[in-house]
């Protein structure tokens, strides 16, 4: 889907993806510019323009969401977020981090799927001043466009390269790969099935000692009791 999409509406496809996944809804960005390096490497798409579109939707995207929360703020973000997932006890964690490392978090964030949506909502919320927040989120996003579309590439060339190995040998490696899984799978149950089995003799024979004490100590409680009711020598009603 997310291959025919790029086809089909090229780089504005590309800008569009980032753009609404930086505005909060669950698209995959990453997913998207990693598969447009790939078109790059086979010729598709040029990576100057690429990287453009990338980089400038996201940097629109967040700016979007950091007006939201500085001049609508916490109330409508939540409102809104609830369509998107963002909820309070989520934007509230978030902001911990935000408030305590603030301009780090602006850049690292960008390259974690879901914390990547919060932050230019909290940086507005917090009323981070803009031309702080501009310059930060530009250059975090050229880094983080850049870098996944240059991941993209090179994974590209790799298996443009293993390709001819892949398609003649891809049958038995699936083959192997699984075979070698399964007898994993079977190892785990079988092992957990013996110490299972070693551990139910364990548990009766604790139980059969707790049982056998409780029962050894009941007779001598009364023991006790009737030799204090002999030495006892107040007198009977």
């Amino acid at each position: 889907m997310i291959q025919h999409w790029i086809h089909h509406f090229g780089y504005f496809g590309v800008f569009l993806i980032t753009f609404i996944e930086a505005i909060g809804f669950p698209f995959p960005a990453e997913t998207t510019l990693t598969l447009s390096g790939i078109e790059w490497t086979e010729g598709v798409f040029r990576l100057v323009p690429l990287w453009a579109a990338g980089a400038l939707g996201n940097i629109v995207g967040s700016t979007v969401a950091y007006s939201i929360g500085r001049f609508l703020g916490r109330p409508i973000v939540l409102y809104l977020g609830k369509y998107i997932g963002i909820t309070a006890a989520r934007l509230d964690k978030a902001n911990e981090q935000f408030q305590r490392y603030e301009y780090a978090v602006l850049v690292i964030a960008k390259f974690i799927a879901g914390i990547r949506i919060l932050v230019p909502y909290l940086a507005g919320i917090n009323r981070m001043r803009f031309w702080i927040f501009w310059p930060v989120n530009t250059l975090s996003a050229i880094a983080w466009s850049g870098a996944f579309i240059i991941a993209g590439h090179y994974i590209g060339a790799l298996v443009s390269k293993l390709w001819p190995f892949l398609h003649r040998y891809l049958i038995p490696v699936i083959i192997v790969v699984c075979l070698i899984v399964a007898a994993i799978v079977y190892l785990k149950v079988r092992s957990h099935r013996r110490e299972k089995a070693q551990a139910q003799p364990q548990e009766i024979a604790k139980e059969a000692g707790e049982g056998a004490l409780e029962e050894s100590s009941a007779p001598s409680t009364t023991v006790d009791e009737a030799d204090s009711r002999e030495d006892d020598p107040s007198p009977r009603p």
